[in-house]
């Protein structure tokens, strides 16, 4: 995957970048969402673990992309995040777009990003924000015995994938 200035990226939506709204079910005991549907997604994509994560205000992971896993990321709060997206695939309809998604407790969203779509988020506001990734590829292989399968932009000073 080609590394490129940051002015090479054009505004818009990313072909294979799947973003859906997050209903949640309130009553008086709180709220439940669904996060996965067999029936919703490519049994390719069905995924082989999971993982949550919580990010302090400000705080930045990525931006990174991968050759093969493909990431289902829900951001349902607490937290709101700015989730940047890059497509860096040669052979995409959309290579060399840039597409923004504002997500978290005002906007659950779930977002499917695809191999080759260099992706990062970041936490806003003044509360810690959980995010919720279900892959569908193990990190590091079976036994975490692999490789692992992510190509890392974050501590590239030239890179074009910037917050």
């Amino acid at each position: 995957m080609k590394d490129m200035k940051a002015s090479s990226f054009e505004k818009g939506r990313i072909e294979g970048v799947v973003i859906k709204e997050i209903k949640k079910f309130l009553d008086e005991r709180g709220w439940l969402c669904e996060l996965f549907r067999e029936d919703e997604l490519e049994a390719s994509l069905f995924p082989r673990m999971s993982y949550v994560s919580l990010t302090y205000p400000g705080i930045v992971r990525g931006p990174h992309a991968h050759l093969e896993q493909t990431d289902l990321f829900c951001f349902i709060g607490p937290g709101n995040f700015e989730l940047r997206l890059w497509d860096n695939r040669p052979d995409s309809k959309t290579f060399r777009r840039y597409q923004a998604v504002f997500a978290g407790k005002d906007s659950p969203k779930s977002v499917l990003v695809p191999p080759g779509v260099v992706h990062g988020y970041r936490c806003l506001g003044k509360e810690p924000g959980i995010v919720f990734n279900a892959p569908n590829r193990l990190y590091a292989g079976h036994g975490r015995l692999g490789p692992v399968d992510e190509i890392r932009y974050e501590d590239d000073p030239g890179s074009a994938f910037k917050f």
